[in-house]
């Protein structure tokens, strides 16, 4: 976590403004968007953590001039042991639980400090456990560090690739080869993972920064769950390749790349708009002015479902899975739970909309009647 603040902090990166706060004021907080550089700063100086020193006798070192002599016997750089993340998963696991705890802790009592904080409408009820976990402050800070936006994306999602690297190199260890199941998995969810922090100015109009507060239910979601539950795929293939064919591998492929095309594509889309209807990519696109002096999208993507996105979204975790075979249940854990989720999520933010556009969003429903998947759901 130290890591990550401490090249958020040092990494160059774009200064974006967010989407006007809701307390009315108009006021946009700043964002700094590295992420993309961060994700591979953080692989490069894994390949090159480790030091390689020889004729060093480090007894010696007792004075300025042994330590330079020292110095000087430096022959290169070592990767960090990766395997090591198999062997003390259950460790790291518990460690980022009890983290996820504190800081939501801190996330909670500091949403008092000063009182004159922007709150989230949906963590601020005054009952108290339920408020921790929604989280009360909508954007918490240390200084300009945006601690919501960063867990989001920086320290979950780049973990979550580096326990799948590791997770490839305790099957070579074990094994003596890296199967097509594994490499695949670390290809693709490292796309995906590469993806959404190459497009970072995207989250920013995204329920989740604009609307949640940040409190247990995003924090542990973001530093837990995320890394550790979506890294089971390749922990599962260090001891378990299904040795799948080639027509499962193709079937698997063209489910990721379909999902892919339609997340990225709906998402592109949407954020293109919401920061300029009148670019080139967006204009021709038919929208429903609203009372609130907003605009609802009623066609391209977000005309053919009005959660188009999370369909996509769903069909990339599934791909996930099936590359992972059929002996065991708990591979498709996932692909349920994700459907659970996105299921809820979707029906959350109904309520929200109706909530927010009143009479409005009926006739929004009219013009795009499906939620999923056009003339199907």
């Amino acid at each position: 976590m130290a890591f990550h603040v401490i090249l958020e902090r040092l990494l160059p990166g774009e200064s974006v403004e967010g989407a006007p706060l809701p307390d009315g004021s108009g006021r946009r907080l700043s964002y700094r968007i590295s992420g993309h550089l961060q994700f591979w700063v953080t692989f490069i100086l894994m390949g090159h953590a480790v030091p390689i020193i020889t004729g060093a006798d480090w007894s010696s070192l007792k004075d300025w001039d042994s330590i330079a002599n020292a110095v000087i016997s430096l022959k290169g750089f070592h990767p960090l042991p990766l395997h090591m993340v198999y062997d003390h998963y259950l460790s790291l696991i518990t460690t980022a639980i009890i983290f996820t705890f504190a800081m939501s802790m801190y996330l909670y009592i500091g949403s008092f400090y000063p009182p004159n904080k922007v709150l989230a409408k949906g963590g601020n009820t005054g009952y108290p456990t339920y408020d921790f976990f929604m989280g009360r402050e909508l954007n918490p800070r240390i200084g300009s560090l945006d601690l919501k936006e960063f867990c989001e994306l920086r320290p979950g999602l780049i973990g979550w690739a580096v326990l799948n690297l590791g997770m490839a190199v305790k099957q070579y260890q074990k094994h003596g080869a890296i199967s097509l199941s594994m490499l695949l998995v670390n290809l693709l969810q490292g796309q995906y993972v590469w993806d959404a922090l190459y497009n970072e100015k995207s989250i920013l109009t995204t329920m989740d920064i604009t609307t949640d507060g940040f409190g247990f239910m995003l924090c542990f979601g973001d530093l837990a769950w995320v890394p550790f539950v979506y890294s089971f795929h390749s922990r599962y293939l260090v001891d378990h390749d299904p040795h799948l064919g080639l027509g499962m591998i193709a079937l698997a492929l063209a489910v990721f790349s379909l999902g892919f095309y339609i997340f990225r594509a709906a998402n592109s889309e949407k954020d293109a708009f919401r920061r300029d209807p009148t670019a080139p990519e967006v204009k021709h696109l038919r929208y429903m002015p609203t009372k609130r002096g907003t605009k609802l999208l009623i066609s391209g993507w977000w005309g053919a479902a009005r959660k188009i996105n999370y369909t996509g979204d769903w069909l990339v975790t599934l791909s996930w899975c099936l590359l992972c075979g059929f002996d065991s249940p708990l591979i498709f854990f996932q692909a349920v739970y994700f459907l659970i989720l996105l299921v809820h999520r979707a029906m959350r933010d109904d309520e929200m909309c109706a909530e927010k556009y009143g009479a409005d969003w009926v006739a929004y429903k009219k013009e795009v009647p499906y939620l999923f998947i056009p003339y199907v759901i």
